[in-house]
C-alpha cells in the first residue's frame, strides 16, 4: 500500500487557514477546502488508489461544515483504522485580532447569524472547537504573524527540510504583560530571576546581548534553574516522541519578554540543539520597547 499522510487544517475563522493552504500548495500538497468530514475516509481511499501520485494531502475542515463538522472525530478514527497517518494543525488568534480582521475584510463570521454578532460568534466558535484544539499536533497563534511569517513557519514544519514525524521544538520567549502565547505546550515563568531592566546600562539591551546574558547567569539561581528545567525536558521529550507528538512549543516568560526570558530561551534552545533536536528559537516580544524584563 502506498504511504500517504493527511494534514487536517482547522481552527478559528479568520486565523489564517487560507494562507496556510496556499503555503502547502506551494509545497506540493493536494489541498481541499471545506470537505465534509464524513467524506474523508472515501477521499482517502481514492488517494490510495492513485498509487502514490497523491501522497500529501491537506484538508481544511472547520465550523463552516455545520452539522457535518460533528462527524470529524469518527472520520479521524476511520483514517487511523485504515493505517493512514494524519496530523492536525490548529490556527488561532486572540479575540481582538479576529474582530479586526473581520472588520478589515468586511466578512461575516460563520456563526454571527445564530450568535448575534462577530464577537459572540468568535466566543461560540472557540467553545465548539475546544475538544478539537486539544487533539491538535500543532497550534499556531497568528495574532502577531504576518502572512509571510506564517508561510515561513509552515515551510519549516512541512517543507522539504521538515523532519516529518520527528519532533520539532520551538523555544519561545515572551512577556507576560503582552499575554501568554496561545500555542504553548510547556509554559515556565522566569520572573523570579534577577532583572537586568533595573541596571541602567543593561536596560536598552536584550537577552541576545552578552552583557545581559552574563548578568542573568551570574546568579546561582539562574544556573540551577537551567540545570533542573533542562533535566525535566530531557525526561519529557522522549515520552512526547513515543506518544507520537511532532511539534512542541516551550514558552519562557518574563515581564516584558526582552531580557530574562530571551537569555533563557537562547540557552535552553542551544542545549536542545546540541542534543541533535530540531529546534527553532523565537523571541515574540523582544522588539517591544519599555518592557521590564
Amino acid at each position: 500500500m502506498a504511504e500517504i499522510s493527511f494534514l487536517i487544517i482547522t481552527g478559528m475563522s479568520g486565523a489564517g487557514k487560507t494562507q496556510a493552504v496556499r503555503s502547502l500548495e506551494d509545497l506540493g500538497y493536494f489541498c481541499v477546502d471545506n470537505l465534509p468530514p464524513s467524506l474523508i475516509p472515501k477521499f482517502a481511499e481514492l488517494c490510495l488508489q492513485s498509487k502514490g501520485k497523491v501522497n500529501k494531502v491537506a484538508l481544511v475542515i472547520d465550523i463552516r461544515g455545520g452539522q457535518f463538522f460533528d462527524n470529524l472525530f469518527q472520520a479521524l478514527e476511520d483514517l487511523k483504522a485504515m493505517g493512514i497517518y494524519y496530523e492536525i494543525l490548529f490556527l488561532e488568534a486572540n479575540n481582538e485580532t479576529l474582530v479586526n480582521r473581520f472588520k478589515e475584510t468586511r466578512r461575516r463570521h460563520p456563526l454571527s447569524a445564530e450568535s448575534g454578532g462577530v464577537m459572540e460568534g468568535i466566543k461560540l466558535e472557540r467553545e465548539l472547537l475546544q475538544d478539537l484544539r486539544g487533539r491538535a499536533n500543532k497550534i499556531i497563534d497568528t495574532s502577531t504573524l504576518k502572512p509571510s511569517q506564517l508561510k515561513e513557519e509552515i515551510q519549516q514544519l512541512w517543507g522539504k527540510n521538515g523532519k516529518g514525524k520527528i519532533l520539532s521544538i520551538t523555544v519561545m520567549s515572551f512577556g507576560y504583560k503582552y499575554g501568554i502565547p496561545l500555542d504553548t505546550d510547556l509554559l515556565i515563568d522566569v520572573r523570579f530571576l534577577p532583572n537586568p531592566y533595573y541596571v541602567p546600562e543593561l536596560r536598552d539591551l536584550t537577552g541576545c546581548d552578552r552583557a545581559v546574558q552574563d548578568y542573568v547567569f551570574k546568579s546561582a539561581i539562574s544556573r540551577e534553574f537551567v540545570d533542573k528545567y533542562y533535566s525535566l525536558l530531557n525526561f519529557l521529550i522522549p515520552h512526547y516522541i513515543t506518544e507520537g507528538k511532532t511539534h512542541l512549543v516551550i514558552a519562557i516568560g518574563c515581564t516584558g519578554g526582552r531580557h530574562r526570558s530571551v537569555a533563557l530561551a537562547n540557552c535552553l534552545g542551544t542545549l536542545l540543539e546540541n542534543d541533535k533536536y530540531q529546534v527553532t528559537i523565537k523571541h515574540r516580544d523582544i522588539d517591544k520597547q519599555g518592557a521590564k524584563g
